[in-house]
């Protein structure tokens, strides 16, 4: 693998590797919003940072284990950094009231990521029930067939 400089960056080659991805699909997800903007060194090459991998890898996460659409990727890790920017505003010597409204805002957050994933469950237990439905009625035609195979087996043998 290449050099990273002294930051922890990593250019496009290299952060591509890493998350086992092309540049090219690097370069598709900050166009559609799913990366900010990369840092740049002269000559323009993009550098990707830790958070920015960190980032690549919940988006792979989302759409390989899950079989999120890039908006809903978005939608999801835009949610992540809205609690990040929560927490990194939390003030511990806030008063009551301030701290209720930043946990107010967080459990909204929350809420919608909650909904996207209930919505897609939803979806998979659609189609999984008329899948279930299917087995059972192949296992309970195997059973049958067993079940005619014996008695013609008995049958052949006494008669």
């Amino acid at each position: 693998m290449g050099s990273k400089n002294s930051e922890g960056y990593l250019r496009i080659g290299e952060a591509a590797e890493r998350a086992q991805l092309t540049q090219r699909t690097l370069r598709y997800y900050e166009e559609k919003g799913l990366l900010p903007p990369p840092t740049r060194m002269e000559g323009g090459f993009r550098l990707y940072s830790p958070e920015d991998m960190e980032r690549i890898e919940r988006a792979k996460q989302l759409r390989d284990l899950l079989g999120f659409s890039l908006a809903d990727i978005k939608e999801m890790l835009d949610a992540e950094i809205e609690k990040e920017q929560i927490r990194a505003e939390w003030r511990k010597d806030a008063d009551a009231e301030e701290k209720a409204e930043k946990i107010r805002h967080a459990r909204e957050v929350t809420i919608r990521q909650l909904a996207l994933l209930d919505e897609k469950l939803a979806k998979m237990q659609d189609m999984r029930g008329p899948l279930a439905e299917r087995l059972a009625r192949h296992d309970e035609l195997l059973r049958g067939y067993a079940e005619a195979k014996s008695a013609e087996a008995s049958t052949t043998a006494g008669g």
